[in-house]
């Protein structure tokens, strides 16, 4: 059993608390999870510290800068990963689409089109499974998703690009 009573630990938890997360919170975005392990590391010690707050002080500074290392290096990871990764939008070029932009029109589109879009952009998945998810058939989920295709193009003033003739398709296949 703890040597600190559940009421002692309650004690410190209302008079440091707050002031603990708004430190821990100038080195990470979590800063209550970290205050947290703090008292929790505080009732498994097997004598009370002799500066309590102290003592709390160094552990939630401890902790928020492993927190914050952490938090850094998944960021790190996340974004060599997603560099990767093939892009969904491309933001260059007048022709191409805006993923933020995207993003903030995608709700006002009717459901079944926007979920058309996300399985098949996000989901990667075929017009098949796309219509076995929706209850519909494959060309009525492909028309789904031409349609919000073509909806936040016109939300966006964006053309539909231009799709290659016959007559280009032969040429480009001859060099």
């Amino acid at each position: 059993m703890s040597p600190i009573s559940p009421q002692l630990l309650s004690w410190f938890l209302r008079e440091y608390g707050p002031a603990l997360v708004l430190y821990a919170r100038q080195w990470c975005h979590t800063p209550e999870d970290v205050v947290q392990e703090a008292f929790c590391r505080l009732a498994e010690q097997d004598q009370v510290p002799e500066n309590v707050p102290g003592w709390l002080y160094r552990v939630v500074r401890n902790e928020a800068l492993n927190v914050s290392r952490s938090e850094a290096r998944r960021g790190r990871r996340e974004s060599e990963v997603a560099n990767r990764s093939p892009r969904w939008f491309e933001a260059d070029g007048a022709d191409q689409l805006d993923a933020q932009q995207i993003a903030r029109l995608l709700p006002e589109l009717p459901d079944d089109q926007r979920e058309a879009i996300v399985t098949r952009l996000w989901g990667q998945l075929s017009f098949e499974e796309i219509g076995r998810l929706s209850g519909s058939s494959t060309s009525t989920a492909y028309r789904r998703y031409q349609a919000g295709i073509t909806s936040l193009r016109e939300r966006l003033g964006v053309a539909c690009p231009q799709e290659k003739t016959n007559t280009d398709q032969t040429n480009t296949s001859r060099k």
